[in-house]
């Protein structure tokens, strides 16, 4: 490695090699759960796909049913299909049948927050 990327590396950890155990304490206080950090993951993870996060983001402001979003995404309706399940069994869509057609929205305001949330930051 040379000397410069070695002192990168320095500039950006500690120089000195200190565990504040107040701190270590007070963040295993205020961690959550261990099956609620592995949802939030997962969360993140259906929501790390492009295709899913089109799909999700296009749902900020209306319901769309299946066929629309196959549309828009440029999708077979049997992907969308799919995608559209993964996005239901966690809780970041909810579906409302209206005679054969089934419209898609976002499941609640929580899900709008933190997509516009990310949205903000990003273009900051």
């Amino acid at each position: 490695m040379s000397n410069r990327k070695a002192k990168i590396l320095d500039q950006d950890g500690c120089q000195v090699r200190v565990v504040h155990l107040d701190h270590v304490k007070q963040a295993k206080e205020d961690a959550i759960p261990e099956n609620e950090l592995n949802r939030l993951a997962l969360m993140f993870k259906v929501l790390g796909d492009p295709t899913r996060l089109k799909i999700v983001m296009s749902l900020l402001n209306r319901e769309m049913c299946g066929c629309d979003l196959a549309a828009f995404v440029g999708l077979s309706e049997s992907a969308v299909s799919h995608q559209l399940r993964r996005l239901k069994d966690l809780a970041l869509i909810k579906q409302r049948r209206e005679g054969q057609i089934l419209y898609n929205a976002l499941n609640d305001a929580h899900v709008s927050n933190l997509l516009e949330i990310g949205l903000e930051h990003i273009r900051e």
